[in-house]
């Protein structure tokens, strides 16, 4: 049994099974993950599995404790040089029409349990004056129009398993349902902040709300350098001098 996320779950599990062994996803509850997460990851893999989306199946379910457990897929080590591209095709195959139901709830912004946006506008976080101008232009914005389909809420690269060429998403506890630019976005400020990527196109909207869920300072200088960069680009093409 093998902790995924520092010394906390979900694990890795090794099972003996009639004398075979079997690997299997072990979720349940822990600091950082509490019941209600566990319950839309289920409900994620259950859409996932209707609807013949790439994902992690369910082995099994018991929301009274509250755990579920499910295939291990691929691994998290990207290609070099990384593809976003094959991510982004993976994406437009998640984004299957669907309404908001019970453990998927709509989402207006990516990693939904998450608002800093709103603990700047607070004070409970620090701000910059570029995050502050951020803000009040998507506040006074109303989002572009778009359909309403499943999300997978967490697009980054620890969340996207290879197998071969092709890759997996992984890790649905903050699913729902909304705009595909609530993934795209995410996808698009990831491959900026990580790998230092400009992908072409894409939402300006979209991608100044994924910015905007960002703790003010992140992990390393380079990081936040590079989240002010793609965010100073999204503003721009939203015809805001910065």
């Amino acid at each position: 049994m093998r902790p995924l996320h520092g010394e906390q779950g979900p694990w890795w599990v090794t099972v003996a099974v009639r004398g075979s062994r079997v690997e299997v996803v072990l979720r349940a509850v822990t600091p950082r993950v509490d019941a209600a997460m566990i319950a839309t990851g289920v409900a994620a893999l259950q859409v996932a599995e209707e609807y013949g989306v790439a994902a992690p199946r369910l082995l099994g379910v018991d929301l009274d404790l509250p755990a579920s457990v499910e295939t291990v897929v691929g691994s998290t080590t990207w290609p070099a040089p990384p593809e976003p591209e094959r991510v982004h095709r993976a994406l437009e195959r998640v984004h299957v029409p669907l309404e908001p139901r019970p453990g998927l709830p709509l989402r207006t912004r990516p990693i939904a349990v998450d608002d800093f946006a709103r603990d700047r506008r607070v004070g409970t976080m620090s701000t910059t004056p570029l995050l502050r101008l951020a803000d009040d232009v998507v506040q006074g914005m109303e989002p572009p129009p778009g359909p309403t389909v499943f999300l997978h809420g967490d697009v980054w690269p620890g969340n996207v398993a290879w197998v071969g060429n092709e890759c997996v998403l992984i890790d649905w506890k903050t699913a729902g349902v909304g705009d595909p630019g609530v993934d795209f976005g995410e996808l698009r400020k990831q491959m900026a902040i990580t790998y230092g990527l400009k992908p072409a196109g894409g939402s300006a909207y979209w991608d100044v709300v994924a910015a905007l869920n960002t703790p003010t300072v992140l992990w390393a200088a380079e990081a936040t350098e590079r989240r002010d960069g793609f965010l100073r680009d999204a503003l721009g093409r939203l015809g805001v001098r910065v």
